[in-house]
């Protein structure tokens, strides 16, 4: 049987050697120079093919990249891992699990071709993020190799910014507040890991206007943000220990919540339901959200697991002095990570916060799972947000209880899922319930349909939530959603969803309870393995604040975003992709803001040279009608910018592969309006029309 399995694969192989250039350039292992970080950025100008609020664009793009870099196994990874890459349908994923429990583990990646329901648009989106290993047949199933690592960046804006410049006294001989740190951005990464075996990380970053400094009394160890993990698995029955900074996915975000979390978007299906995956390293840019201490994940059975967990963390807050005799009281959490100013500074790490919790999961070879989770958080300050009507039922108090349950069924094609949560705290306004629930099933072989209802009291506060929501916080909403996607034919996909949503509380900037809704349409057309064309819609109906002749009220808001995208490869190395978007929004009863954005994309690849540029012609009324694109930059490097006013934005990304250790990158960007006399405001203004942004990498693999 094996013999006859490695006769197919040959035949396989020879198919497949001609559609990727992954398989034309490489073996499939992820330690080869690098398998084109354009999949990267396809993949997310897929799933948000037009701007979505309320979504962590960063924290998704660390999870692509962390994807990138420590593809997932085949053989080895569970459903849950393999969900969580939102690149499969659940026919496809139960149709793997059979094959490999019917023929063993997969021989090669090209074997991916006989599972039922895996076509070749599909096996090629799934190339960069998946491999096969741990298996010495023809095909190379490699052992599972290591990444190390070092990686240097530093970025610059040319012109200069308010907050850098000088400072002269006015007319009470008083400075103005300027930025204490020089302009440069820097960043340094290091990471030596084994796929399901240890990780060792440590990254390093300054913004720019913060300062590099030695003060261990006040927690400042050089640069501004320094984030460190040592992890180790599959130690007999330790599955999991971490110690460092880390998250933790579990059930469907209720309590605990992290990495690769949609939301809403172009996968109208996938996304809505999250994976368990417990405790994964914190690499992210991103400077809250996470742990800083130790977890532990033990077997007690192979179908019993215990995660214990603790962190110490001090987190950026707003601490004032009470009115009403409390003493010391923190009022917000600050959540933009710069420490430029001195205001900022003294934010910096003012609130201690303890947290302890666990979490026992039960999981059986049926596909079926249980969990419970525990969660306390206590502040070492008494918090509470400022005396303010849509702040009556936020958490007061210094702790925090959270406890939830969750489960999940596999059924043929009918994929089950869903959590309850409770919080209750030291305060009065405490004791609200979360609960989310919902189904994945594909009805046939063309259809996949999603399902999710969510109820999440005013008074429910758990602070390391992500649930599924239209708001970017669990708390405050009751809503509905359908999901759908057709294929029509091979070439042919149709997508959409439909969701209504309610706040049954006032919110900031809507002075009394609201509700909306908001809808997508999609189509994608694939001709040929050369050629793509996908079209979108999206229309949301929120209600908002609208102060006119010095009066306010609660009207409609309607914001329309059209998108229409082709793909195409002239010849082998260079790929076009053309863009055209606009949309507008607009409060009832008043004018229209409208913006457009128009946007030409090339990329050029060579044996070692890559080149990534962009032209894009944008006009907008205002800030209203802004219009978001995704921009390629550097490998772990992020760029989502919003194009307003009116004027062209262009780039240019190169890669150099100097060696197979040593790979080097140089991006220069520049945006200039035709609008407006100055660029940025408040610190960060140009007193010119035009910005310029300067980025230079390189990465050594040891």
């Amino acid at each position: 049987m094996k013999v006859l399995r490695i006769i197919c694969l040959l035949i396989m192989a020879g198919w497949l050697a001609g559609f990727s250039a992954f398989s034309q350039n490489r073996k499939i292992s992820y330690k080869d120079a690098d398998r084109s970080a354009d999949a990267i950025s396809q993949h997310l100008q897929d799933l948000f093919p037009v701007q979505t609020e309320g979504v962590d664009y960063q924290s998704i793009y660390d999870a692509l990249t962390q994807l990138y870099a420590s593809p997932l196994d085949l053989n080895t990874s569970t459903r849950d891992e393999l969900e969580s890459t939102y690149l499969f349908t659940e026919r496809q994923l139960n149709s793997l699990a059979a094959y490999r429990a019917d023929l063993g583990d997969l021989l090669s990646i090209y074997e991916l071709q006989a599972v039922p329901d895996f076509d070749l648009p599909t096996i090629r989106r799934l190339l960069p993020f998946v491999t096969v290993t741990g298996n010495s047949s023809l095909f190379g199933g490699l052992s599972t190799p290591t990444d190390n690592y070092l990686i240097v960046r530093y970025e610059q804006i040319l012109e200069q910014q308010k907050g850098f410049s000088e400072a002269t006294p006015d007319k009470n001989d008083k400075l103005p507040t300027r930025y204490l740190g020089n302009s440069a951005q820097l960043y340094a990464r290091y990471r030596y890991s084994r796929p399901r075996a240890f990780s060792l990380g440590l990254t390093i970053e300054k913004d720019p206007g913060e300062r590099i400094k030695w003060q261990p009394s006040a927690h400042r160890y050089g640069a501004d943000y320094v984030s460190f993990h040592a992890q180790v698995q599959n130690r007999g029955k330790w599955r999991n220990i971490i110690v460092g900074d880390y998250q933790l996915q579990i059930g469907q975000g209720l309590v605990l919540s992290a990495g690769f979390v949609l939301g809403k978007s172009a996968e109208t299906v996938q996304t809505v339901c999250r994976p368990t995956l417990g405790a994964r390293p914190y690499t992210s840019l991103t400077e809250y959200g996470y742990f800083r201490g130790a977890t532990a994940t033990y077997a007690f059975l192979p179908t019993l697991d215990l995660t214990l967990f603790a962190a110490h963390n001090r987190r950026d807050a707003n601490i004032a002095v009470d009115s009403l005799g409390i003493g010391t009281v923190a009022t917000s959490l600050q959540t933009s990570g710069l420490h430029r100013t001195q205001a900022e500074l003294d934010d910096q790490g003012s609130l201690i916060e303890t947290n302890i919790g666990a979490h026992l999961l039960y999981h059986n070879r049926r596909q079926f799972q249980f969990g419970l989770t525990v969660l306390q958080t206590t502040f070492d300050t008494y918090f509470r947000r400022r005396n303010l009507p849509y702040n009556t039922y936020e958490f007061t108090g210094k702790q925090n209880l959270v406890v939830g349950a969750h489960g999940g069924y596999i059924w043929r094609n009918w994929n089950l899922f869903g959590e309850v949560a409770h919080s209750s705290g030291s305060a009065t306004n405490s004791g609200g319930m979360g609960i989310v629930g919902g189904a994945l099933v594909s009805l046939t072989k063309k259809i996949d349909l999603a399902i999710a209802l969510r109820h999440y009291d005013r008074n429910f506060h758990s602070f390391y939530s992500n649930g599924f929501s239209e708001s970017s916080r669990t708390i405050n909403e009751s809503g509905a959603y359908l999901g759908l996607k057709y294929t029509v034919y091979r070439k042919l996909t149709l997508g959409g969803f439909v969701d209504y949503f309610s706040f049954p509380w006032l919110k900031y900037l809507v002075d009394k309870p609201s509700d909306g809704f908001d809808y997508l349409l999609q189509a994608r057309y694939t001709p040929n393995r050369k050629t793509a064309f996908y079209a979108v819609y999206h229309e949301e109906h929120k209600q908002k604040n609208l102060t006119t002749d010095k009066t306010k009220a609660v009207v409609g808001t309607t914001r329309r975003n059209y998108a229409l995208n082709a793909e195409y490869v002239l010849m082998r190395g260079l790929s076009l992709r053309s863009r055209v978007q606009w949309g507008g929004y607009r409060y009832a009863g008043q004018p229209a803001s409208l913006g457009f954005a128009l946007v030409q994309d090339a990329t050029l690849e060579l044996r070692r040279l890559s080149l990534s540029g962009r032209v894009a012609l944008f006009g907008t009324d205002d800030y209203d009608s802004r219009q978001y694109v995704y921009e390629r930059d550097v490998l772990y490097s992020f760029s989502f910018p919003a194009y307003f006013n009116r004027g062209i934005r262009h780039y240019l990304v190169v890669q150099y592969n100097l060696s197979r250790q040593l790979t080097v990158w140089v991006r220069w960007a520049r945006t200039d309006l035709t609008n407006q006399a100055t660029t940025g405001s408040d610190l960060d203004q140009i007193n010119a029309p035009h910005k310029t942004e300067v980025k230079m990498q390189a990465r050594w693999r040891f």
